[in-house]
């Protein structure tokens, strides 16, 4: 028998995934690892926590699972996309990773759009925002000018990890589309976004294919992880690509909906939708790509909901079901590190309104999931004006997917039938790609139909919804009211 290995980096913790040549997933741990907030708008990850968070898991996959670690034929790393860490000419690194949430480039990103624009759309197919690198590169040049100055290496998450694997620095094109440093229509790295950013091409990783096999494990990285040395390790990519995988997302009109970190609602198609509002990636499958809504703090804003004010999921859940739709007037807006689709505004600040003193931890609790599903309604809408085909039936997929009463929530707000899965983490997805890398898979294809096995169908209650659609509007209301505030300089 054989076993794949993948393991996903999210937001706040790192899932591994060990899977057979049967598609049957054999064990899965999680480990999660804290993000920073140094200063108003900082976001930001320490790399030892990634690699602490790999040993981890890594150990614990192989001690529970009972599998010797030379059956593991291959293995595959994915992390959010576009997360950076600056480092020096010996790879290591100069500070923390910037996240991609990390907001302090607005002014880098205003100004690039104002001047620079209608040349990077056209290239990159996304607008200058405070989630790319090209910014949060040129706000490092401006603010953190030492440590620019020293940097020689640019990495992203997940090549990082991999490099402590195998000592190869690379990267995959599905990743080189998030850094707005890459020219989608040649594919390749561009000089003059490089120059805009003021680094040189070089800097940057070669680009490899998804699949591509890039080096192996070496001997110090088993002696910390408990792999074996010489087990083939896959180039792999970006999270989302790895969940949209997951979840079987294979062919041309299939729609996922996200309830992860980030909230994302994409659509499989068979060319690039360049959007102010739109985010655009390869899919695995060539030809194919998943162009997609985005809004920021989706499951983010549950976990920092139960951190700051204590209790677990399951309690928070338990109260969250008492409270009736529209949490008795108690409104939030999830827009902790700003919002995207379809405002693409950095200063919108998270809220809750309509506070009153009947209102108890549970009505906050609702309040919080209601305010995540209308921000992905917001974001259904936006997509609806494109009129991008999709299919009737969506899947649910992150961490989201797993609470009852959001997937139900999500479906009623949305207004459509959910499919869920037994697994659809991007750590899966990544086993499938080694498998296919490898050929234990004949293809993607194959391996989603192999690997993907539905769960439960999650249909929507036309009362809710008809609710939830009035509620909405005052959700908009609300938003509009105080955007021009955040505006404002303090």
């Amino acid at each position: 028998m054989k076993y794949l290995l993948g393991i996903d980096f999210g937001g706040g913790a790192s899932k591994a995934t060990l899977l057979d040549e049967n598609g049957t997933i054999v064990c899965e741990n999680t480990v999660e690892y804290p993000t920073l907030y140094p200063e108003a708008g900082a976001c930001e990850q320490g790399p030892q926590d990634w690699l602490s968070a790999l040993c981890e898991n890594t150990r614990a996959i192989l001690a529970r699972s009972g599998v010797a670690c030379g059956k593991i034929a291959a293995i595959a790393i994915d992390s959010a996309t576009h997360t950076y860490l600056a480092c020096d000419e010996e790879y290591k690194p100069i500070g923390n990773a910037i996240h991609w949430t990390d907001s302090r480039s607005r002014k880098q990103a205003d100004e690039l759009r104002e001047q620079y624009g209608d040349e990077i759309f056209a290239k990159t197919f996304h607008k200058p925002d405070t989630i790319w690198t090209l910014p949060q590169l040129v706000w490092l040049r401006e603010n953190r000018p030492s440590v620019f100055s020293r940097m020689k290496n640019i990495f992203f998450e997940k090549d990082y990890i991999r490099y402590f694997l195998t000592g190869v620095f690379c990267t995959d094109y599905i990743e080189a589309q998030g850094s707005m440093l890459f020219d989608c229509r040649s594919m390749r790295w561009d000089e003059e976004l490089c120059a805009l950013a003021g680094i040189d091409a070089r800097i940057l990783p070669p680009i490899k294919r998804p699949m591509d096999i890039i080096g192996e494990v070496t001997k110090e990285a088993a002696e910390a992880t408990g792999l074996a040395a010489g087990t083939p390790v896959i180039c792999g990519t970006t999270d989302t690509a790895m969940e949209v995988f997951a979840s079987g997302a294979v062919d041309q009109g299939d729609m996922t909906v996200k309830l992860a970190t980030a909230g994302r609602i994409c659509v499989m198609t068979n060319k690039a939708y360049p959007d102010r509002h739109m985010i655009n990636y390869s899919h695995v499958i060539d030809g194919l790509w998943y162009p997609g809504t985005a809004t920021k703090s989706a499951a983010a804003s549950y976990r920092w909901y139960r951190d700051t004010f204590d209790g677990s999921y399951g309690e928070l859940d338990e109260g969250a079901a008492r409270v009736p739709i529209g949490s008795d007037g108690l409104v939030f807006h999830p827009y902790l590190n700003g919002e995207l689709t379809p405002y693409a505004d950095p200063t919108l600040c998270g809220s809750f309104t309509g506070i009153r003193a009947t209102h108890t931890k549970a009505h906050f609790s609702r309040a919080v999931l209601e305010g995540v599903c209308f921000s992905l309604l917001d974001s259904k809408r936006y997509l609806d004006t494109l009129g991008i085909p999709y299919k009737n039936t969506a899947t649910l997929i992150g961490g989201g997917a797993k609470g009852k009463l959001w997937s139900q929530m999500t479906a009623d707000v949305l207004g459509i039938t959910l499919r869920t899965t037994e697994s659809s983490d991007s750590s899966l997805g990544s086993a499938m790609l080694a498998g296919v890398a490898i050929g234990v898979f004949k293809d993607a294809k194959a391996a989603a139909e192999l690997c993907v096995k539905s769960k439960d169908m999650v249909f929507p209650n036309p009362e809710n919804h008809k609710k939830y659609e009035k509620l909405f509007e005052r959700y908009k209301k609300i938003a509009g009211a105080l955007a021009p505030i955040y505006h404002e300089e303090l």
